[in-house]
């Protein structure tokens, strides 16, 4: 790499991320040190485009190919994931590989088998109220010759909300933008994850706002996996059922993205190389060239001449853009994503094949003696390529987790120092469980937890007019944990009956 002394303005963002510290500022300069290892950071973060991106040969540096970036470290120094060190002219890691044992104290303890599980659910148990008195049911009995108490309530809970997870690439709205039920706000759009789109609903702040009634049901009504109509300002429509596929904007989407474009590029490498001379494959996060990507290089395919319209982030390796067009890009015509073609390197009579991460859109093109590409049919090849992509991608789905805060004044039903109970779940001397199901309690303070709620009995969940969402949990533990954290033993009744007797209607 070097630096265009003419355009660097000193602003400093290059030294600030280079991430092996090989930028310095000299009389309000960037100057590149010894230790770069050519990752293109100061390349990419330059407003100016003062880095330019000129290989300087460094004897004994090594390529390092474990990712994208492709860093060309030089003798006795890391690349910049700081993983990999060049040793002696060979890539090492640079820390041992460490046994299950050795990481045992920071993954901590597991729960006790015996108080996994609860004796009874806590749907349709009802609550208590205030929340000192007991919960409705506490009840005892033996497991493998220890006393083991499950505690039930379905409690109120204000802090409570969902995340919602859209198996689609297509475009829902941008992040952050509000999301309406019935006209009225209730959640927002989220960031992505991998080949979908996370939704918010409901949370404290929704429940006791404004919407407060709208959001509740809407959190209740997704919870227990009925059909809802979204609108997300500026976006799309949304007809959503957890379980099912989702339908946006009136398309039913059928099939969720396999991975993104590189990804795709390296998943089905193999198929791409016999497919055509060059194979594009459009996404609105990371579209892929092939010949230019690592999996291309590593079969042994020299760059070709194309040149994409995207922002280059690595080698083969493009920042798509968003919208409605294929692959959730907003090229309504694949072809625009060829900003030229270098005829020195791509010859006429060359073939493109330009899909997308689901195979659901295919196009091939013969490149003329213009320079330009035209339409011709998939060859046979390009044909199994595309079904090999399309045929590994999954049903698309609507999914979501509850997400609800425990760590409230509920807990005094359940025993009557509060704190200790906190402490019991965190320690995994009490197992905390929704509907049954087996939870995910969030680190730090309090008991907030997340639950699939595919996994929850539909219909469990609520909602009262505080407004708050009610969700049925329940806490496991051996008994003399109980009444170490002031558990209400006057309460606990034996586990015998099929259909066990709230202790307030016990004579």
């Amino acid at each position: 790499m070097k630096i265009d002394l003419e355009r660097c303005n000193g602003c400093g963002l290059c030294v600030k991320d280079c991430p092996v510290a090989a930028i310095s500022l000299q009389d309000k300069k960037a100057v590149i040190g010894p230790s770069c290892v050519e990752c293109h950071t100061c390349f990419r973060v330059c407003p100016r485009g003062a880095a330019l991106d000129e290989p300087v040969p460094v004897a004994g540096a090594k390529e390092c190919t474990h990712c994208p970036v492709g860093c060309r470290i030089p003798e006795g120094l890391t690349g910049a994931c700081g993983r990999y060190k060049n040793q002696g002219h060979e890539l090492v890691r640079s820390r041992p590989l460490l046994t299950y044992a050795e990481v045992a104290a920071e993954v901590g303890p597991e729960p006790e088998l015996l108080i996994e599980r609860p004796s009874i659910t806590a749907i349709g148990a009802g609550g208590t109220y205030p929340d000192y008195v007991p919960a409705p049911y506490i009840v005892s009995h033996e497991r493998d010759g220890v006393e083991v108490v499950t505690v039930v309530t379905e409690a109120p809970l204000s802090y409570s909300g969902l995340k919602v997870k859209i198996d689609t690439d297509l475009e829902v709205g941008e992040e952050g933008a509000p999301i309406t039920f019935e006209g009225r706000t209730v959640g927002m759009v989220e960031t992505e994850e991998y080949g979908s789109k996370m939704l918010a609903i409901g949370g404290v702040n929704r429940l006791t706002g404004r919407h407060g009634f709208a959001a509740a049901r809407a959190v209740a009504a997704i919870a227990n996996r009925e059909a809802v109509r979204l609108k997300v300002k500026g976006g799309a429509k949304l007809e959503l059922q957890v379980g099912q596929p989702p339908v946006i904007d009136g398309q039913l989407v059928e099939k969720m993205r396999v991975g993104c474009g590189s990804a795709s590029a390296g998943l089905f490498a193999t198929f791409f190389l016999d497919a055509a001379d060059e194979v594009i494959v459009l996404d609105q996060h990371i579209t892929s060239l092939f010949s230019h990507h690592a999996a291309g290089r590593c079969l042994g395919l020299a760059p070709g001449g194309v040149e994409l319209c995207f922002q280059r982030s690595t080698p083969g390796r493009y920042f798509g853009t968003h919208g409605k067009g294929w692959g959730g890009t907003d090229l309504a015509d694949p072809l625009d994503i060829v900003k030229q073609v270098d005829t020195g390197l791509t010859k006429p009579g060359s073939t493109l094949l330009i899909t997308e991460t689901t195979g659901q859109n295919a196009a091939m093109y013969v490149l003329g003696e213009d320079g330009k590409f035209a339409p011709t049919e998939l060859s046979d090849k390009a044909q199994q390529a595309v079904a090999a992509l399309a045929e590994t991608c999954q049903r698309s789905l609507v999914s979501a987790v509850y997400v609800g805060g425990a760590g409230g004044s509920a807990r005094a039903g359940v025993a009557r120092y509060p704190l200790r109970l906190t402490h019991a779940v965190h320690a995994a001397k009490a197992v905390l469980t929704c509907g049954g199901a087996k939870v995910f309690v969030l680190p730090g303070g309090g008991i907030t937890f997340y639950v699939d709620v595919e996994k929850v009995r539909s219909g469990a969940f609520t909602w009262v007019p505080t407004p708050a969402t009610v969700a049925p949990i329940e806490y496991t533990m051996r008994l003399s944990d109980y009444e170490e954290m002031g558990g209400h033993l006057e309460a606990v009744k034996p586990f015998a009956a099929q259909e066990p007797v709230p202790w307030n209607r016990c004579k």
